[in-house]
């Protein structure tokens, strides 16, 4: 039998003495004073933390189970330099959650302005905090039903700098990418995970289709 584990704070628990503004750029950074509540009893020292602002965002991994293939995005990431591997990621589609859209509405529209692609069923996978030890970002992340025949070519909004290149490779080679570390960034990897578990159920739910 499992232990539940209880947790006794929550965000009342935590007194933000000030937040503001210190950057505001095509990102934006927060900075908060605030103290909030010990295991041990009382409350700690006042701490200053700067907050990378992201929000949510959404992302999906293509799959066609009819042919047992997988649509991955290869991209420039900034974040990916200095690292000692090619800055060009393979990824999934993603994007932004504007004010008022549903994580649905988001994976449709990406899907369409990265990939050329029209997403059937959007099962979803999981949501997930990306690196809350500075930044809010949310991922809501699915697994979508694709024609793979329909993707390919070169993507993305000029507009936002987007230059995207399209790929449809086996499910077994991304998932031997993931192994191999080829791919390694967090959503493709729990994506990609996520379908080698769920693989056979979605082959009998979309072979069909």
């Amino acid at each position: 039998m499992m232990n539940d584990i209880k947790q006794p704070f929550d965000e009342s628990d935590v007194k933000v003495l000030s937040r503001e503004r210190a950057f505001n750029g095509f990102f934006k950074i927060d900075r908060y004073r605030l103290s909030h509540r010990l295991f041990e009893g009382g409350w700690c020292k006042e701490l200053q933390r700067e907050l990378f602002v992201r929000g949510e965002s959404t992302c999906v991994l293509p799959y066609d189970a009819k042919t047992d293939q997988v649509v991955l995005l290869e991209q420039f990431r900034v974040g990916a330099l200095d690292h000692g591997q090619s800055p060009w990621l393979l990824e999934l589609v993603a994007g932004i959650n504007d004010e008022g859209e549903t994580p649905e509405t988001v994976a449709r529209r990406e899907g369409v302005e990265e990939a050329g692609i029209e997403l059937g069923e959007l099962r979803p996978i999981c949501q997930y905090l990306v690196s809350p030890g500075g930044t809010n970002e949310k991922v809501h992340l699915y697994c979508g039903q694709v024609d793979v025949s329909t993707a390919q070519g070169i993507h993305g909004l000029e507009y936002e700098g987007e230059d995207i290149k399209v790929h449809v490779v086996q499910a077994s080679q991304a998932f031997d990418y993931v192994a191999s570390g080829k791919i390694n960034n967090a959503a493709s990897i729990i994506a990609l995970q996520w379908l080698q578990l769920n693989r056979d159920i979605l082959r009998a739910d979309w072979s069909e289709r």
